[in-house]
């Protein structure tokens, strides 16, 4: 280890090289996570119905995104998008879309699980004073299921974090990406990556432990 030499990581390579990548993997993070968020919702409330029409396509939609890797869906929308219609939406676009709808299967079943978790007799009680389906879902089944997942819906963003580097595939400049040209600039690969690891170990622990205070919280309103 004697030959590594971490001197030449200043705060101007930070700002340089590292910030603008931990900006881009920040936004695409809470892009993803918000539209999955609310797609995957949708997609748990089809499963969850009676009519096969809904729950059928919905039940396609998960199975597929989450039998295949997330890499070759970035490679399939940002290839195949451009010839099915003959514009390209750019690298950044294209992973924001292929992140949403991709996790939006992960946060579907985590919401489907949510959704499950809440008694049926406070929904039958609902019918009960006259609120229709979408009223009970609205006010009684739906806060209570987003209240119990949120940890894990958490957690799965913290997956996201991760997962955001695998935009090297479209050439798009992430965290990673940031502390991959930074090493090649200062011909520096091994110390670089080792930040980098450092600084996503940093991240994602943190947060982890974040989220481990918070389902303590939840565990007390219980």
């Amino acid at each position: 280890m004697s030959h590594l030499d971490f001197s030449f990581f200043t705060w101007g390579v930070v700002s340089s090289f590292i910030v603008k990548g931990l900006l881009f993997s920040i936004q695409l993070t809470i892009i993803a996570m918000l539209g999955g968020i609310v797609l995957g919702t949708l997609l748990a409330l089809m499963r969850l119905s009676a009519k096969p029409w809904l729950a059928l396509p919905a039940t396609g939609y998960v199975d597929l995104f989450r039998s295949i890797p997330l890499v070759m869906v970035i490679l399939w929308f940002f290839l195949l998008i451009p010839k099915l219609t003959g514009h390209s939406l750019g690298g950044a676009l294209s992973a924001m879309i292929t992140f949403t709808f991709f996790e939006a299967a992960y946060y579907s079943e985590i919401m489907r699980a949510g959704i499950q978790s809440v008694s049926r007799g406070q929904v039958f009680a609902g019918y009960a004073v006259g609120m229709s389906y979408a009223q009970c879902m609205k006010l009684i089944v739906l806060p209570q299921a987003f209240r119990n997942m949120l940890p894990v819906l958490f957690t799965q963003t913290i997956i996201l974090f991760q997962d955001t580097s695998l935009v090297y595939a479209v050439g798009e400049y992430d965290l990673l990406k940031g502390f991959e040209v930074a090493g090649k600039n200062y011909n520096r690969p091994i110390e670089t990556y080792l930040v980098a690891a450092v600084v996503y170990f940093a991240i994602c622990f943190s947060l982890s432990m974040a989220v481990r205070q918070l389902q303590k919280k939840i565990a007390i309103i219980r």
